[in-house]
């Protein structure tokens, strides 16, 4: 497969998301953000983690402004596979991709640790490698990760079958460490196409790391 990682300014994880899917045998491009266009060939796209423009507004605001977000967008709106992990989930409900908003973590302090998630839903490429109920460990690095949506909306997400990840503890009990509503850690859009996650599972690829669980989290969107 062809996957292409978007580089805006102030992103941090480009090449933790390179080497983790070189990792998995793909074939992997870093893309700058000044660019109209994406490769023909693409078969996803993935907006990896960081403080594009500095978090400067909100996190993800400005960089949804950026020209390759064009044709980030209409990828999306044509079905082609798109995930953002961390300040990429925040830029993909920041473009409208995905339902929601971010707010600062609710006790204010950055995240940064391993933390459990429980798998909610398996509908989708993303975790088709998992089972529900499964639980993982993958690391956190955040300030703003207090997912927030209306109550509508909320229902939405669970009658379509759209939340994918819940904080927790080792036993799955709900443990949440940023104040998200319902705990939630990532989503998806109703076509399922669109991914997004506060957690980096590109950083849990190797055991002697402290985790392998990211491993088969991203083994899905290529398989």
């Amino acid at each position: 497969m062809k996957i292409v990682v978007v580089v805006f300014p102030g992103t941090n994880c480009e090449y933790d998301t390179k080497y983790a899917y070189e990792m998995l045998d793909q074939d992997v491009e870093l893309i700058w953000h000044k660019e109209s266009k994406l490769p023909e060939n693409t078969d996803l796209v993935v907006l990896p983690g960081g403080f594009s423009y500095g978090d400067a507004l909100r996190s993800g605001s400005i960089a949804k402004f950026s020209p390759i977000m064009k044709d980030v967008i209409e990828y999306a709106h044509s079905g082609g596979k798109v995930l953002g992990i961390c300040n990429g989930f925040q830029i993909l409900l920041e473009a409208n991709l995905l339902p929601g908003a971010m707010k600062h973590n609710q006790h204010v302090h950055f995240v940064s640790k391993h933390h459990h998630l429980k798998v909610h839903n398996k509908e989708n490429d993303f975790l088709q490698a998992l089972n529900i109920g499964d639980i993982v460990n993958i690391p956190l690095a955040h300030g703003e990760g207090n997912y927030y949506i209306d109550e509508s909306g909320l229902k939405a997400l669970y009658e379509n079958n759209q939340v994918l990840l819940t904080y927790c503890d080792a036993q799955g009990n709900r443990l949440n460490p940023n104040g998200s509503i319902d705990a939630i850690a990532g989503i998806c859009n109703k076509e399922r196409n669109i991914f997004g996650l506060m957690p980096h599972p590109e950083r849990a690829m190797e055991s002697m790391l402290g985790s392998d669980d990211g491993v088969k989290m991203l083994q899905g969107l290529i398989s």
